[in-house]
């Protein structure tokens, strides 16, 4: 198998597009056609669909193209091994931090430990959804992932660190307001949450469901600064983990209530791959990402 036109093949599904491809891989177009022809005959199988808007994988072009990645991977590691073996820890790092979690708060200490520790390591960071995130750990795309929530999932694996409560946000008041709501006061309300697909929607409509109710939710949002603006603006009320609100909360604008009865959490975890082995520079980022997680302010309650 020709590394060479595996390479070719991951890039022209990334981007959709035999031109565009090329274009990036500066090759000619029919020479790349050619590589993906000649990679078809190897394996006997169409790899990919031609259409007027471009290419997609075929089920054994996708196939081919998830144990690509793995396999690139691997080599780039190795190759990354074998030219700094005996010298200080260097290379690329990925790791994944979902927004409006106690993982944000990660970013700037981590930039801050791996510049001071290890220092040749470049770090990238990916605040995105926590369903995204965990497809780009499985796919090989990313090193690891700190997120809300965590199932059995065939490819992955989840390393619990904290729970965190879930706090109501409301806008501020001058009046004496109790510090904390019950679930039953929350059913009225006026409530803005992310989709369905979102942890933190999960864990408040599952309470709800528990109480055999639904929450009144009249508008989905997912960007935590939009939630924040929303709520100060009067248009209802949301629901955030402890690190998220209390710093939304600093501004004046915003006030938190401890929902209780029951008390609702959700479970901070890092995400691994379970088959694709983490490179020396990777496992070092993990170690101080851990140093960090016991760091977390103590209103988050390991577990």
């Amino acid at each position: 198998m020709n590394i060479r036109r595996l390479r070719y093949f991951v890039k022209i599904v990334d981007l959709g597009s035999l031109t565009q491809a090329a274009e990036v891989l500066h090759i000619a177009q029919p020479a790349l056609s050619q590589q993906l022809n000649t990679l078809e005959s190897e394996f006997k199988q169409q790899l990919l669909i031609r259409t007027k808007r471009g290419v997609t994988p075929t089920a054994a072009g996708l196939v081919l193209y998830q144990h690509a990645q793995i396999i690139l991977r691997q080599l780039d590691q190795a190759c990354s091994a074998v030219v700094t073996a005996g010298e200080k820890l260097s290379g690329p790092v990925s790791v994944g931090l979902a927004p409006g979690t106690a993982a944000s708060a990660l970013a700037l200490p981590l930039l801050q430990a791996v510049r001071h520790r290890h220092p040749s390591i470049v770090l990238y960071l990916n605040e995105n959804f926590g369903t995204t995130l965990s497809e780009l750990v499985m796919n090989g795309r990313m090193d690891m992932a700190v997120l809300y929530g965590f199932r059995s999932v065939q490819g992955l694996e989840f390393v619990p660190l904290q729970d965190e409560e879930l706090y109501l946000l409301q806008p501020a008041t001058a009046r004496a307001v109790p510090a904390t709501i019950s679930l039953q006061e929350m059913f009225d309300l006026d409530l803005l949450l992310p989709r369905s697909y979102n942890v933190i929607r999960k864990l408040v409509d599952a309470a709800f469901m528990a109480n055999q109710r639904v929450p009144c939710v009249i508008a989905e949002i997912e960007s935590v600064d939009t939630l924040a603006g929303a709520v100060a603006a009067g248009l209802g009320a949301t629901v955030l983990p402890d690190s998220a609100a209390s710093h939304l909360c600093a501004n004046g604008r915003l006030m938190r209530r401890r929902i209780v009865g029951p008390v609702i959490t959700a479970p901070l975890a890092l995400c691994l791959s379970s088959h694709l082995p983490l490179s020396a520079a990777a496992q070092a980022v993990k170690g101080l990402l851990l140093e960090l997680v016991g760091a977390l302010p103590p209103t988050v309650a390991v577990r």
